[in-house]
């Protein structure tokens, strides 16, 4: 985890970061049986911090996520389950998508944000076996903490 000294370097020797503060706040998938729940800070020196949370079963697992500038450039940086984290540069930034890519990775090489209205949607594609793959997220605009109905 990079200290705050290395992280102000890295904000101020970047290139301007993109505006991506359409993606801050909180958000929630009921869908197919699962809550899903996503939650976006605004973005405070070109760095955004995010968590999800998946209920899904009685099982509960956990995503933490930040996205700002790296090594690499200005990235989607993931830790699923709090695994190390991996990282997916910015392809593609508009003021309602972005695409992030690491060819690198096993699954997924890609992930999208796409807002439109109160609508979140996020994406991960890939490739499993040869095969192309994907999931995606349908998020809604809710208060904080709001749960799926029961």
């Amino acid at each position: 985890m990079p200290t705050a000294a290395v992280l102000a370097a890295l904000l101020t020797q970047s290139a301007p970061a993109p505006d991506l503060s359409w993606m801050a706040g909180y958000w929630l998938d009921c869908s197919r049986g699962r809550e899903v729940s996503e939650t976006w800070s605004d973005p405070r020196a070109g760095l955004s911090v995010g968590h999800a949370v998946t209920v899904s079963g009685g099982e509960v697992s956990f995503e933490v996520s930040h996205i700002g500038p790296t090594p690499r450039g200005f990235a989607y940086v993931a830790q699923p389950g709090g695994s190390p984290p991996t990282a997916f540069v910015l392809i593609e930034g508009g003021p309602r998508r972005a695409v992030f890519a690491n060819a690198e990775n096993d699954f997924p090489t890609r992930v999208i944000y796409e807002r439109d209205g109160d609508a979140l949607t996020a994406r991960i594609e890939g490739e499993i076996g040869g095969q192309a793959r994907s999931m995606e997220w349908n998020f809604r605009a809710a208060p904080l903490n709001t749960r799926c109905p029961a």
